[in-house]
């Protein structure tokens, strides 16, 4: 817990007239879960791709730190470097598991792809730990040679977890990942998400608008708004003792729901 995983400091980045990110700052720890909650349009899925990489802000830095301690400016990764550490040391859970899956390829396929992408060789290796992976989420291991095509909405969102986690990364981007799900699924999904974290340990940066997500989940809370944080701190203190007016209309529209 000595030093970040990840901190960014004075994000800018405009759309036209519009300020998505208007001077953000931000730092997650080894092991820490940090949520960032708002309204459609507040920003927080641009933040997340501005630290994971996939869009250059106009002004400001996100720092990483790699397992050996050293720092790396994320913008100035190269695209190479930047999808070998998306492959290792991160990993990106998209709020529609079709974007974080090849459907043409079976669900053990999906999973066996990324351990070869960090160097695995051995099949019958590679198929037990696909195999063990889609146990542990719940998936029938039988199912293993089925296309994703053929999952449900929220298979395809454990699969694609699977997939994810598979490399045991360090750092966990996720955007939404129980959103379009039935709420008695996206209840499975976060109960499944929670115990995952914990047991290995990850570090999560989670997007969500769903504020009982973002409380059990999350260690600290990030809330955003036209493209500031208007308010963060520890997750409890945030959500039962809201200080920012924007908060406290966000708390009290989940009371009244």
């Amino acid at each position: 817990m000595s030093a970040p995983l990840l901190e960014a400091s004075g994000l800018r980045l405009s759309f036209g007239a519009v300020p998505a990110l208007d001077d953000v700052a931000l730092s997650i720890w080894p092991g820490e879960v940090v949520a960032i909650v708002g309204e459609s349009g507040s920003g927080k899925t641009t933040l997340l791709r501005v630290l994971s990489g996939l869009v250059r802000p106009e002004a400001g830095e996100v720092l990483y730190r790699d397992p050996a301690g050293a720092t790396h400016p994320v913008q100035a990764m190269g695209d190479a470097a930047l999808r070998r550490l998306h492959r290792t040391d991160w990993g990106f859970v998209h709020q529609n598991p079709r974007d974080g899956l090849r459907l043409g390829v079976s669900a053990g396929g999906n999973i066996g792809e990324r351990l070869m992408a960090t160097g695995a060789r051995h099949y019958g290796g590679i198929r037990q730990a696909a195999a063990e992976w889609l146990q542990r989420v719940e998936i029938d291991p039988a199912r293993m040679d089925a296309l994703p095509r053929t999952f449900s909405g929220g298979m395809q969102q454990r699969l694609q977890i699977a997939r994810t986690l598979v490399t045991h990364p360090r750092l966990v981007f996720m955007d939404e990942p129980t959103g379009g799900l039935d709420v008695s699924v996206q209840a499975r999904l976060l109960d499944l998400i929670r115990a995952l974290v914990a047991d290995l340990g990850l570090a999560v940066l989670l997007v969500t608008h769903d504020i009982a997500a973002a409380r059990l989940l999350a260690h600290r809370l990030l809330v955003m708004r036209r493209g500031q944080v208007v308010e963060q701190g520890l997750t409890d203190r945030v959500l039962d003792d809201p200080q920012h007016e924007y908060t406290q209309l966000l708390v009290a529209s989940v009371l009244a729901a």
